[in-house]
């Protein structure tokens, strides 16, 4: 429903495109926003009918990171917000690490700012792609603030010293800006944005389900290991993909020179 303020809609590729929509608050990560999102996830994270997911918003803002009048009212509880911000963060730093353990891919396309856990939402997503109009940034310490869990993503997606630029000066970066430093795969036009997603979108949900999420599954995790140990863990993995039906008919589709007919296996 248009009042909802996360839409989905999944087409016959496949692909589903959650649309944050609380467009009044910028699409803030709210609690309400949070729950949302951390329920859409789960359940296309379970479900074989949607191969990839799309992140997209509603409105000038992509996200403008947590609801800071919603965070300030907390502090009228008797521990002086402590719990309540705790909280808020767990369910924050759970819809982040949900996005990277999905077993589908996940697409960010940002057609305004993405601010503070904005930014932090684009950077956890597998791909980004965003209009060259959009801009990013983790402001946190115009207002007292370090943007600490932003920080997490951002940092495994740009070089340190591009990270710390942004960390302490909160400045906005165009998007042109945030491809060149590894924020986002690239800046398109905005009229040409969504057609440049679902090209892309598509031409990952036609590859095998089993493939992609043995794959996101194991970049993720190699990425945290010394060499020798990444390397003993992706051979592992190569062992166990070779023994999988997909596999076997993927390879076999390439020497017969005919298309593979996958069966997510």
């Amino acid at each position: 429903m248009e009042n909802d303020i996360l839409l989905r809609a999944l087409d016959d590729d496949g692909i589903l495109r959650l649309t944050l929509n609380d467009v009044p608050r910028r699409n803030a990560l709210s609690e309400a926003m949070l729950a949302a999102l951390a329920a859409a996830i789960g359940e296309a994270g379970s479900n074989p009918a949607v191969r990839v997911m799309v992140l997209t918003a509603n409105g000038p803002a992509f996200c403008a990171g947590h609801d800071l009048k919603e965070m300030t009212a907390g502090r009228a509880d008797a521990d002086g917000g402590r719990a309540y911000f705790a909280k808020v963060m767990v369910m924050c730093s759970g819809v982040m690490q949900a996005i990277v353990t999905c077993p589908k891919p996940v697409i960010a396309e940002v057609t305004g700012v993405a601010t503070a856990a904005g930014c932090q939402l684009v950077a956890s997503c597998d791909l980004a792609l965003a209009a060259d109009t959009a801009q990013f940034s983790t402001p946190g310490v115009h207002i007292g603030l370090f943007c600490s869990t932003p920080m997490v993503a951002l940092s495994r997606n740009v070089a340190d010293k591009h990270a710390m630029e942004m960390l302490l000066t909160g400045d906005m970066t165009p998007a042109r800006r945030a491809a060149e430093i590894g924020l986002i795969n690239r800046a398109v036009a905005p009229e040409t944005l969504r057609q440049a997603t679902m090209e892309m979108a598509r031409k990952i949900a036609a590859k095998s389900s089993m493939t992609l999420a043995t794959g996101k599954r194991a970049y993720y995790a190699q990425r945290e290991m010394d060499l020798s140990d990444a390397y003993a863990y992706a051979s592992g993995v190569m062992v166990d993909n070779m023994l999988a039906r997909d596999a076997e008919e993927g390879i076999g589709a390439f020497l017969q020179k005919r298309t593979p007919e996958w069966q997510d296996a």
